[in-house]
């Protein structure tokens, strides 16, 4: 489904999400995370791509799956705000405790994403 762009920082990120074989959409790969410490900065990615795709139009929705990573994060906050204005979801993967997890090591921001993120149970 090339209406549903799925945002990811490298090409190991697609090769995770086709082993679930779960996901339908295309694939836009960053090449790496915005990092102003690092000297990687929004020139260095693809992202103007990224808006030049979604401005085309077609697409229904950008599913951001950058890591969950102080650098992931910011990348991922600056492409939903540059896609804004387009009448297009943004969302963003979920987070929280690993399958097989145990909660009494998860760290604090892991357990406030799960709670953010809780689903009821069909």
């Amino acid at each position: 489904d090339s209406g549903t762009i799925c945002v990811v920082e490298d090409v190991r990120a697609v090769m995770a999400f086709e082993r679930v074989r779960e996901f339908r959409g295309v694939y836009h790969v960053l090449g790496g995370a915005l990092s102003p410490v690092n000297g990687i900065n929004v020139e260095d990615l693809n992202i103007n791509d990224l808006a030049a795709r979604v401005k085309k139009g077609g697409v229904k929705e950008v599913l951001i799956a950058t890591n969950p990573t102080v650098e992931g994060e910011t990348t991922a906050q600056y492409i939903a705000k540059i896609l804004s204005p387009a009448a297009v979801k943004v969302s963003r993967l979920a987070y929280g405790v690993p399958v097989g997890g145990d909660l009494e090591y998860a760290d604090v921001v892991t357990l406030m994403r799960a709670i953010d993120g809780r689903r009821e149970i069909n």
